[in-house]
């Protein structure tokens, strides 16, 4: 089997699992060197299986595979320790930035530093009882690493500096525009929200909420306004 085809030890997160045939699983994982890649656990779902027990979300792994097609075979996935568990809220978050790479990221396309953001957003899920700067700092990442860097400097329309007392409109393929006369009929932000973005400074409570209204708009243009699942669970939920 050549080198090619075998790959021992990679650094990887078990995205999301799903049945494969009676006893085998699909494994989705995003890894540091190779991106996302899709994997068969062939017995994975028997009783004994030296996998069962290592195929964990949200745990740092050393993931060894084989093959070359679309689906390769996992043969190892070794658990590499110090993350703790997402519980409660944190562990919904988790599932939400998990989904985001399913469906947004492409296939064994590799993104080291968007691979170091999603360790360290896991890390702060952990520790921080409020998550909101969590999933600000990580979308934001996603989406420059996507080629959709946020541009929130200039005004998209005028190409003057954002004004910190003036409201705008963000358009996803011009970006911010300055509100005159008649209010728009999507969200406005202010200019401050906008530079507090920029700076990843999310302390205010009005920066908190206008920067989760933007990015919930810059992804869902992205996904073409398809529905996330874990959006609508956090929205079951709120309504209990």
């Amino acid at each position: 089997m050549s080198a090619r085809a075998r790959q021992d030890n990679q650094s990887g997160y078990v995205l999301h699992t799903y049945p494969f045939r009676e006893t085998s699983l699909v494994v989705e994982t995003f890894t540091r060197s190779h991106g996302r890649v899709a994997m068969v656990a062939r017995g994975a779902k028997r009783p004994r299986s030296a996998l069962r027990g290592s195929i964990m979300a949200f745990q740092p792994l050393g993931l060894s595979w084989s093959g070359r097609g679309e689906l390769r075979l996992l043969l190892r996935a070794e658990w590499q320790g110090g993350q703790q568990r997402l519980q409660g809220r944190a562990l919904l978050c988790g599932f939400y930035l998990n989904e985001l790479l399913l469906k947004l990221l492409p296939r064994e396309d590799a993104h080291e530093q968007l691979f170091l953001d999603y360790q360290m957003a896991l890390a702060r899920l952990a520790q921080e009882p409020e998550p909101g700067a969590v999933l600000r700092r990580f979308e934001k990442a996603l989406l420059r690493e996507l080629g959709y860097a946020l541009a929130l400097e200039r005004d998209g329309a005028s190409g003057a500096e954002i004004d910190p007392d003036r409201s705008y409109a963000y358009e996803p393929e011009r970006g911010p525009v300055a509100v005159n006369g008649a209010v728009p009929a999507g969200p406005v932000f202010s200019g401050r929200t906008l530079l507090d973005i920029v700076r990843d400074d999310y302390r205010d409570a009005q920066t908190l909420q206008q920067a989760k209204a933007l990015m919930r708009l810059l992804i869902s243009h992205r996904l073409e306004q398809k529905p996330l699942n874990s959006r609508r669970i956090f929205e079951e939920l709120r309504q209990l």
